[in-house]
C-alpha cells in the first residue's frame, strides 16, 4: 500500500529500542523498522477494537440468547 507523504508522520522512539527492532526484523519481510512498528501498532489497535466489541454484549443480551437457546433445546 502506497501512502503519500501527507499521510505519514514521524514518531520518535529511543535508539536502543530501534536497534533491537532492527535486529528483530532481520531476515523477515519487513524492510524497515518503521514498517514493523506500523504493523505492530495496527495489531494493537485491532486487538483493542475487538475487546470493545466483546464488551458490547451486555449481561441482558447474554441472558436473552441463553433463554432462546434453552427454548430451542440447545441448553438444559
Amino acid at each position: 500500500m502506497y501512502m503519500s507523504e501527507s499521510n505519514i508522520t514521524t514518531i520518535s522512539i529511543p535508539r536502543p529500542l530501534a536497534d533491537k527492532l532492527k535486529k528483530r526484523i532481520a531476515g523477515t519481510g519487513f524492510n524497515s523498522v518503521s514498517s514493523y512498528v506500523t504493523y505492530i501498532l495496527r495489531q494493537v489497535i485491532s486487538g483493542s477494537e475487538m475487546d470493545k466489541r466483546k464488551e458490547a454484549f451486555s449481561e441482558e443480551d447474554e441472558r436473552k440468547v441463553k433463554d432462546r437457546l434453552r427454548g430451542l433445546g440447545y441448553l438444559d
